[in-house]
Formats: structure tokens, sequence, C-alpha cells
């Protein structure tokens, strides 16, 4: 995944080669919120990523909302019972928590 980065923003880029454009969506967003943009050259690209996102800003400032929502850090999954257990075992193997693996193992794939 191709991405960029702007005042703690992040959004995964795409290429379009139907309409000849770059385009992006910011990532890590609230389910309805979006924020979209686009460009034909990459300087062109970060632009309008960085327009949007300072629109973004100053449009929850301007209504009183927050603009990034922190994560709670409480993550509910559901898993097949078999991959379940083998969680656990892959856990306590390494003496840890089923709680502290998945951590690890979550933020290792995260920084990918």
């Amino acid at each position: 995944m191709s991405s960029m980065n702007y005042k703690g923003y992040t959004a995964r880029i795409e290429f379009s080669e139907t309409d000849g454009v770059f385009w992006g969506k910011v990532l890590g967003l609230a389910p309805s919120t979006s924020i979209s943009f686009e460009g034909e050259t990459v300087a062109q690209l970060t632009q309008d990523f960085h327009n949007a996102v300072d629109f973004y800003i100053a449009d929850c400032a301007k209504s009183g909302k927050e603009a990034l929502k922190p994560a709670s850090g409480k993550l509910m999954l559901r898993v097949a019972p078999e991959v379940h257990t083998a969680a656990l075992i892959a856990a306590q193997a390494n003496g840890l928590s089923l709680n502290q693996w998945a951590a690890g193992v979550l933020q290792a794939a995260a920084r990918g």
C-alpha cells in the first residue's frame, strides 16, 4: 500500500488508469466520515491531500466536534475456536497472556 501522512492523518494512495489520476482516502476516521482527494501529479495529489485535511480540521473546529477520535484500546474479535486455541497456546508458549500476545502480533502486522 502506498500512503501519505500529514498532521497525524494517514491516507491510502491509488492510481486510476481510467481517469489518469492519483487519488487517496484518509484512513482511521469514523465510519460516517470520509476524506478523499486526487491529483494528476504527485505535487497536485499532495496539495489536495493537505487542503482536504486542513479543511476537515477547520470544519471540525467550527462545528465543535473532535477531529480525530482515538481508538478505545478495546478490540473484540470473533474467530474460529481452533484459531482461538492456537493463539492461546502460542501466547502461553511465549509466557504471555493472550492479550499481550495479540497486541504484539497486531503491532507487528500494523508496522508491515
